[in-house]
């Protein structure tokens, strides 16, 4: 995976984006109770943290004044209070920030995934899985966890600042002042290091995706990895990808690392510069040593809200640069998605739901992937119900976009795809992928048992229809072989099953949710001629009385097609049946000519090695 593929996520704004802050904090709504128990916390604790220094100057100076007495007692059992109600409040606020977090990340990774549900397939042409992954967990929690955290410490730090100056003015205003001298340097400190912690977090959130995207993709290739000993170079690759990652880290450690110990000399100074001119006061205009005390408590305890609301306010600069990441994939918008018009037509019943299927017909269709390279030009071709078309040709001709097309998992770029003559952007897009059964090449199984794989095309099927839906595509005879049966775990990916047994699989899964428009995209290419021959049988029964599209590598799977369509360069160049091509001598007799050469060569040396 390339830097270059995560050029959509570089951001070049200097300064804290308050409008994506707001719409961040707009995801915790839902636990505003527990954000206002938090805000309530923080004010609490604030109160008492002013109250502290204030009851240690009335016992210093009473005691100075008066010795033991009475009073001393009851401000004792104050301050007693004081320590219990704020451990009560610490338990709470700790409570109500792990409620507050995890339902935020829930709320966040749920709604996440909920979208990249709706997303066209073009979006994950381009993004990787571990780019996905990075998304949907790092940035999600680092979102999260920071929230209830910068509620808590925005209230209390913000609250103790105001009611350290407020005190320590009526106090004295003078010691106030020298001791409020340490404000304008931290201001200046955080500005200064503002858009440099931002950019250099951006970058370490950058590098981690890359190697979010590029672990994942090792993982999934392994076994190719391993087939091409490719180990040692995968592993050259990665080392450059966490260099680089290393290099930004280090900078934006190496930024906190200056900027919170910068935080706490000038707080430290506060301290020594409240403990000079106080002690100079008391001697000279008899400030009372509890005051001096006192202000002693405040200058380190002015120190304490500055450097956390510092603290997280560095977490803020990282956070940032995940949130930015989570909202652009919240904010993506479907490129196929229903209008607004048919989402009001559906609403109100003005859609009717024909049932069948009776004809797809493309009308001068065009289109072209993001790289502006057109793929089809004016194409045509129109089928009824009850047809099997084959579509064979060279790679890169365009049969896979035609059968995607009519999917609706493109959609044109010029023209129109009609469904019962309407066109299909007229009609909800799941009415449509609703009535779809779709058999790839390499058919992805989950990690489950084999009935709940064939059960995934429609969950609420009873265990008889799964195992007839085996039956009926010659899967039941290797399912019943194996040890468990239908309870068989298929491995993650399917990997425990031969690649003919996950497309028997995938076959039923497919015919289980009784699809009217049937897609196989060359479902025979990589399997042996015995197990060819057991698809192929499936395949006859399950494309019957259905629309059926039919991506072909090996031509002998697709002589009873109703019509075989040759395309090439996104036209069709010859159609007809199978016989009437191969007399026509055409483009389909050659290839046709040079597959069936191929097909027995394959026989051949498959007959060899079972003989041997």
């Amino acid at each position: 995976m390339s830097s270059q593929e995560f050029q959509d996520d570089d951001y070049t704004t200097g300064t804290l984006d308050l409008a994506l802050w707001r719409r961040i904090i707009g995801h915790a709504r839902p636990y505003r109770r527990e954000l206002a128990g938090l805000g309530l916390s923080g004010l609490v604790i604030a109160i008492i943290d002013v109250g502290f220094p204030l009851a240690t100057k009335l016992l210093i100076d009473e005691a100075q004044a008066a010795g033991f007495t009475s009073r001393l007692t009851a401000y004792g059992i104050g301050y007693l209070s004081f320590i219990f109600v704020f451990a009560l409040c610490v338990w709470w606020f700790i409570v109500l920030a792990g409620r507050a977090a995890t339902g935020v990340g829930h709320d966040l990774r749920r709604g996440a995934f909920a979208r990249l549900q709706e997303l066209q397939f073009g979006y994950f042409d381009v993004r990787s899985v571990g780019w996905l992954v990075s998304r949907l967990t790092a940035d999600c929690t680092k979102v999260s966890s920071l929230l209830p955290w910068l509620m808590l410490d925005a209230v209390w730090g913000s609250c103790l600042i105001v009611g350290i100056a407020v005190v320590m003015l009526l106090l004295s205003w003078k010691l106030a002042l020298v001791v409020m001298i340490i404000v304008p340097p931290l201001s200046i400190a955080t500005v200064y290091f503002q858009s440099r912690l931002l950019e250099s977090s951006r970058q370490v959130r950058r590098c981690n995706s890359i190697i979010t995207a590029s672990f994942t993709e090792c993982i999934m290739g392994v076994r190719t990895t391993k087939t091409l000993v490719r180990e040692r170079e995968n592993l050259g690759e990665f080392e450059e990808q966490t260099v680089e990652m290393f290099s930004h880290s280090m900078r934006n450690s190496l930024q906190s690392a200056v900027y919170l110990p910068m935080v706490i000399v000038l707080g430290s100074a506060g301290v020594g510069l409240a403990l000079w001119r106080g002690g100079i006061d008391v001697m000279s205009t008899g400030v009372t040593l509890g005051t001096l005390v006192a202000f002693m408590q405040y200058a380190a305890l002015l120190h304490m809200p500055i450097q956390e609301l510092a603290r997280r306010f560095t977490e803020l600069q990282g956070a940032q640069a995940a949130a930015e990441r989570v909202q652009s994939l919240l904010d993506t918008a479907p490129e196929i998605a229903d209008s607004e018009e048919v989402r009001r037509a559906e609403a109100a019943g003005a859609i009717p739901d024909d049932g069948a299927i009776d004809t797809i017909e493309f009308r001068e269709v065009g289109f072209e992937y993001k790289t502006g390279e057109p793929v089809l030009e004016a194409f045509d071709l129109t089928v009824r119900a009850g047809q099997t078309i084959a579509l064979v040709g060279a790679t890169g001709g365009g049969k896979s976009t035609i059968v995607s097309l009519a999917a609706r998992f493109y959609e044109p770029t010029s023209g129109s795809v009609l469904v019962n003559g309407i066109d299909y952007r007229q009609r909800p897009l799941h009415w449509l992928q609703s009535r779809l059964g779709v058999v790839l090449q390499t058919p992805h199984l989950f990690a489950g048992t084999i009935r709940e794989n064939i059960r995934y095309g429609r969950l609420d099927a009873t265990d008889a229809e799964v195992e007839d839906a085996a039956v009926l595509v010659n899967a039941h005879e290797f399912i019943t072989e194996t040890g468990d049966g239908y309870e068989t775990e298929v491995g993650e990916g399917g990997a425990k099953l031969s690649t003919g047994q996950r497309q028997l699989v995938a076959l039923a899964r497919a015919l289980l949710a009784d699809p009217q428009i049937f897609i196989l995209d060359e479902a025979t290419s990589s399997v042996d001629t015995e197990t060819e021959r057991l698809i192929q049988g499936a395949i006859e029964r399950v494309l019957a009385g259905r629309i059926a599209f039919v991506i072909a590598h090996r031509l002998s799977t697709i002589r009873s097609a109703d019509r075989i369509l040759v395309i090439d360069g996104g036209h069709i160049v010859e159609q007809g049946r199978h016989e009437e091509l191969l007399e026509a001598r055409g483009r389909y007799h050659a290839l046709y000519t040079r597959h069936s050469s191929f097909e027995q060569t394959e026989r051949v040396i498959e007959g060899a090695v079972n003989g041997g």
